[in-house]
């Protein structure tokens, strides 16, 4: 197994550790889970590059690095829905976009179509990704209180607004695939 792939376990096995963690205690728990978190995440930028650079992109790590960081940020989102600090709405349309996202990959593969990340789609990681990084924090804390908690909320409606347009986009390029048409 290689570096990419290792990292991507790596990421999959945080997933639990994470909720476990992020349960025990609002504030220690909080923080400890929020860096969890932010490293999982570095993980990801991590093993797509390394796999790229190296040359080692395996069908293990084309199926289970998206799979790994669908469970980190739905996990993270729903701790957070948990914890009254994002509306489930926001967090509804961000995993079921998800969802659908697979599925429409899913079609697009076994007719061997490859769709790529768009740029809203990007974006759209990132600024979830960060978001979600400062939102895991506890309101105790200074990360998780006053302008970084606001900077979190604006970085996360930023991120549904991107989750919505980018599966428009997607859905307006690739609905052939869908219904045959």
């Amino acid at each position: 197994m290689n570096l990419a792939n290792k990292l991507t376990l790596l990421r999959i096995i945080l997933v639990p550790v994470f909720v476990v963690i992020f349960f025990a205690g609002e504030y220690n728990g909080g923080i400890l889970s929020a860096l969890i978190f932010i490293f999982a995440a570095i993980t990801d930028m991590l093993d797509g590059t390394i796999a790229r650079k190296r040359g080692e992109i395996t069908d293990f790590g084309k199926f289970m690095d998206p799979l790994a960081d669908k469970m980190l940020v739905s996990v993270a989102l729903i701790a957070l829905v948990d914890i009254h600090r994002i509306p489930v709405w926001a967090a509804m349309l961000i995993i079921g976009r998800e969802l659908a996202m697979s599925g429409l990959r899913i079609i697009a593969a076994q007719k061997d179509i490859i769709i790529a990340a768009s740029n809203y789609g990007k974006l759209k990681t990132v600024f979830q990704t960060v978001a979600i990084g400062i939102l895991l924090f506890p309101s105790s804390t200074f990360l998780g209180s006053g302008f970084f908690y606001h900077l979190g909320v604006v970085l996360l409606y930023a991120a549904v607004i991107m989750t919505v347009w980018s599966f428009v986009e997607y859905y307006l390029k690739y609905r052939k695939i869908l219904f045959n048409v």
